[in-house]
């Protein structure tokens, strides 16, 4: 497992937890955390044994945005990690589920701020779950900034376009209970249960035929923007071959038999 000063890595059981570890700064995005966040990515996508993955907030924040004076070119730490952006410029971009989407489902766990930057993470991932006194939002324009990291784009088609007017044009606050009623999130948990709740979730997942799960996620994104027509039309194509899976075939013995059923990916 990888992580950085700014990122720790976990495993609970096939979920991998990654955390945003600054909390002295509520976890505002550093290039230690970029780097981490995106290796965590990278090694999601490649170990097969992890089926799904947290992401959640070290403190009683998840993520205030980004280093506002890294972002001005004024000491951003971490230098030893400049060799890394260096040769992939991208790296920031994928770190923070721009330019890349894991394969596994990613579930988040947020408490306290999830604000600019963090809400644009958010957007990225596909399950969220936040403590009641969550915060969410977009404040770039309220500082003469664009909220570049997606949310122009992503906001939208997540949640109604009124709604998301509204967040991107006032850069005002949102609690999470407003925040669950707009749809930006599903489930709002006592404060400090969030990552439990996620975990649950992971978990429901991981009981899951993997690479049904995988197929299942994979489909409802690459057709999102295709007609009806187009859409199910390649849902045939994604979902037919899970069908002749030896996962396939061990679920439906499993229920017939009445037991639990053990996935290995074949």
């Amino acid at each position: 497992m990888g992580g950085t000063e700014h990122l720790t890595v976990q495993r609970e059981g096939a979920t991998l937890v990654l955390t945003l570890n600054r909390p002295e700064a509520k976890n505002a995005l550093s290039l230690p955390m970029l780097v981490g966040l995106y290796d965590g990515w990278i090694e999601a996508d490649e170990d097969d044994a992890i089926r799904s993955i947290v992401l959640t907030g070290a403190g009683d924040a998840f993520c205030a945005g980004m280093d506002l004076k890294a972002l001005a070119g004024r000491g951003m730490e971490g230098q030893r990690y400049r060799d890394r952006l260096k040769a992939d410029p991208d790296l920031h971009w994928k770190a923070m589920l721009r330019h890349h989407r894991p394969r596994k489902p990613v579930i988040a766990a947020v408490e306290g701020h999830c604000v600019a930057g963090g809400t644009e993470i958010l957007q990225g991932t596909d399950i969220r779950v936040a403590g009641e006194s969550a915060t969410f939002g977009l404040f770039e324009v309220r500082r003469g900034l664009f909220p570049i990291g997606g949310s122009t784009v992503r906001l939208q088609r997540q949640i109604p376009r009124t709604h998301a007017l509204e967040m991107l044009l006032t850069g005002r606050p949102y609690s999470a209970r407003e925040a669950a009623g707009i749809g930006l999130v599903g489930h709002v948990v006592p404060d400090g249960t969030a990552r439990q709740k996620a975990l649950e979730i992971a978990d429901q997942i991981n009981a899951c035929g993997p690479l049904a799960v995988e197929a299942v996620k994979a489909s409802v994104y690459e057709t999102a923007e295709m007609t009806e027509t187009e859409g199910l039309a390649a849902e045939l194509t994604r979902g037919w071959p899970v069908f002749d899976t030896a996962d396939a075939k061990e679920g439906s013995r499993a229920f017939t038999e009445k037991r639990p059923p053990v996935y290995r990916r074949a």
